[in-house]
């Protein structure tokens, strides 16, 4: 059972943190697109902060993020961008105050441990979907699915079908995220418990042979036998090696789920991509996947 923190309304105060990688210039325009949606934005020190390549010491952005989920008068908190750094300071802060007091966590990419971590741990409902970094090059569809996502406003998603897909319907949680983050909290007290979910993948920036690696990772697992259905997002900037691996992400990903028989979909809009359409994770979404549709529906 999951827990679904109360959407947003006007007036309410929001919060931006920087839990992995220093920002290279202001938030400017996600603050004025908040702003325009009538909500009070607060800056927390990690968006001006900088160690190394993070946003700050690891101390100083696990303080930030709890000051924060400690603030009950905050009812969002906005991750402004991934990069890598969650996982170091995960486990220095104390998420309880979330299981009586919940509040929308945003953010993709890197934020893939506190999806996993919040999902695993309190069964909080986070969304997956753009963050302030992306706000300048989102395309103005992706940044209204996050905010009906924020506002509880109806969300779902028709998408063109792909050669590739495999046809069915199933019901589950929607679980997920970055590829390159599972595979980092697997066996860890971050680890999503997989059986019986919808589950979303997406990556960026990855060699081919790395892509085959991981989802053989999730498979020796057991991560990926007992799934409801899978949800393949963007693949995007992907590298080869000089000899080249001979399939495509998509082909990697189909040949190895090959033996199951839950839906499969390929080219869903979120990830690493302009067009990154906001998901719910934690909430129970149905998949049906069609010869001439895919949809994807929020119970």
């Amino acid at each position: 059972m999951s827990i679904t923190p109360p959407h947003l309304q006007k007036g309410d105060r929001v919060a931006i943190v920087c839990p992995a990688k220093k920002l290279p210039k202001p938030m400017d325009d996600a603050v004025t697109l908040l702003q325009s949606w009538g909500l009070e934005v607060v800056l927390g020190q990690t968006v001006t902060a900088s160690h190394n390549q993070f946003a700050g010491d690891d101390n100083l952005r696990a303080a930030d993020l709890q000051q924060y989920i400690n603030d009950d008068s905050i009812k969002a908190i906005f991750a402004a961008r991934g990069g890598y750094g969650t996982v170091r300071i995960i486990d220095k802060i104390d998420f309880s105050r979330l299981a009586t007091h919940p509040k929308w966590i945003i953010g993709f990419s890197d934020i893939t441990v506190l999806h996993a971590h919040l999902s695993r741990n309190f069964g909080l409902a986070t969304i997956h979907g753009q963050m302030p970094i992306n706000i300048p090059d989102a395309t103005a569809t992706s940044v209204e699915t996050l905010r009906r996502a924020l506002f509880g406003e109806e969300l779902s998603y028709e998408i063109e079908p792909n050669p590739l897909n495999r046809i069915g319907e199933g019901s589950g949680q929607l679980i997920g995220g970055n590829l390159s983050i599972l595979i980092s909290v697997l066996a860890s007290a971050s680890d999503y418990n997989y059986d019986g979910k919808i589950l979303f993948i997406e990556d960026v920036g990855e060699y081919l042979y790395s892509i085959d690696r991981m989802m053989y990772t999730l498979k020796r697992a057991g991560k990926l036998k007992n799934l409801a259905g899978l949800i393949v997002g963007g693949f995007t900037d992907l590298k080869d090696n000089d000899i080249p691996f001979g399939q495509t992400a998509q082909e990697i990903i189909k040949a190895i789920v090959e033996e199951y028989d839950y839906p499969v979909c390929f080219g869903f809009p979120a990830g690493h991509v302009s067009d990154n359409h906001a998901i719910l994770l934690g909430k129970t979404v149905w998949l049906q996947v069609a010869s001439n549709e895919v949809s994807v529906k929020y119970k």
